[in-house]
């Protein structure tokens, strides 16, 4: 039950200066300060980790300066509250995330602060750079289990459409296609060979990649 979690919760917040009660306008706890204005803290209590209790929270953002999220920590450590996915959400969020073990310690994972995003430049520009790279819009978004119709793919298959034709030098191939070198070189997908000093050729394997793609391909053109 709930309960079980408030009496430690209830203790945690009042050690903060809290004044606590329990249950105030469907919320699982109110806490109020001194302060003037009166600081609102509200608390919400789960056994565990579950979008309902996020969405509850969101719902309280509006009447408070504070939100708790209280859950009842799993025996072996391995429950929802361990992720450092949820841990993200709430800081996100601006949440507070409080664990209660069965003895009634309460360890506070994160704090009830405002958060932004560290920006990570690198992984932005890889971002941008895909989309731009790649041509037309080959692949549904939500799709999974099968391969992705990357910027890198289509080259690699645009490299293997000439190589059909006949071998030819990676410079060739460069006139047309910036990375025909390293994507020929490189080989990740086991399409081509090397069939002299200089000269590339294509395998079976990039035949029938040919054939598996061409549908794809042709949307993407």
């Amino acid at each position: 039950m709930e309960t079980t979690l408030y009496v430690p919760v209830k203790r945690f917040l009042e050690r903060l200066g809290l004044e606590v009660k329990g249950e105030i306008c469907g919320c699982d706890l109110v806490a109020l300060d001194n302060g003037t204005p009166t600081a609102v803290v509200i608390g919400e209590l789960k056994l565990t980790f579950t979008l309902e209790l996020v969405l509850q929270a969101v719902d309280r953002t509006a009447v408070c300066d504070e939100v708790w999220l209280a859950v009842r920590a799993s025996k072996r450590g391995r429950g929802r509250e361990a992720d450092a996915r949820v841990k993200k959400l709430c800081k996100l969020l601006g949440f507070g995330l409080l664990v209660v073990a069965a003895n009634g310690r309460v360890d506070p994972l994160v704090e009830p602060v405002p958060w932004k995003p560290r920006s990570n430049a690198k992984r932005r520009s890889k971002i941008v750079n895909e989309h731009r790279r790649r041509l037309g819009d080959p692949a549904a978004g939500g799709s999974t289990r099968k391969p992705i119709m990357t910027a890198y793919r289509q080259q690699a298959l645009a490299c293997a459409d000439v190589l059909a034709k006949g071998p030819a030098r990676p410079r060739d191939l460069k006139l047309f296609y910036p990375d025909a070198a390293k994507i020929l070189h490189r080989n990740v997908y086991g399409w081509f060979f090397r069939q002299e000093r200089g000269i590339y050729a294509l395998t079976d394997g990039g035949r029938a990649a040919l054939l598996q793609w061409s549908e794809q391909q042709i949307a993407a053109e």
